[in-house]
């Protein structure tokens, strides 16, 4: 597999263990010194794998996702380096009902290790547009 279709695959595997939440999977999509900000109130960063799979793994219980990336935009920096830009739409759905639709880009940067695996370095997520409906008080 060339290194363009392994970052596609990383890529890939990044969406469907989020959405099923296989975190030890989640874990080995990303590098261990990982940056990763993502556009939220308060501002959502972390600098470090573990830390963000700690933060994130309680905010998404019980909560059903569906992300979605398209046409990506990936350059080889260098041997073992490559940076994307992915077009990205995602669903939410909360436990109480409220949801949010999402449309917007993944700024990434990437990584192939010593073991001949690409991983995520860095992930910038913006939006540039969400849908958010909150239930009714009834």
């Amino acid at each position: 597999m060339d290194d363009l279709e392994a970052i596609r695959q990383l890529k890939a595997r990044y969406f469907r263990l989020l959405d099923t939440q296989d975190w030890g999977a989640f874990r080995d999509v990303f590098a261990p010194d990982l940056h990763i900000e993502v556009e939220h109130e308060p501002p959502f960063v972390f600098d470090e794998r573990d830390a963000y799979l700690t933060a994130l793994q309680p905010i998404l219980a019980g909560v059903r996702t569906c992300h979605h990336g398209h046409t990506p935009e990936i350059t080889l920096t260098a041997p073992d380096r490559a940076t994307g830009v992915w077009a990205m739409e995602d669903h939410v759905w909360y436990p109480n009902g409220a949801t949010l639709h999402g449309y917007g880009h993944y700024h990434e940067t990437y990584a192939k290790g010593d073991d001949g695996a690409w991983r995520i370095v860095s992930l910038r997520l913006t939006r540039l547009w969400v849908d958010q409906t909150h239930p009714t008080a009834g």
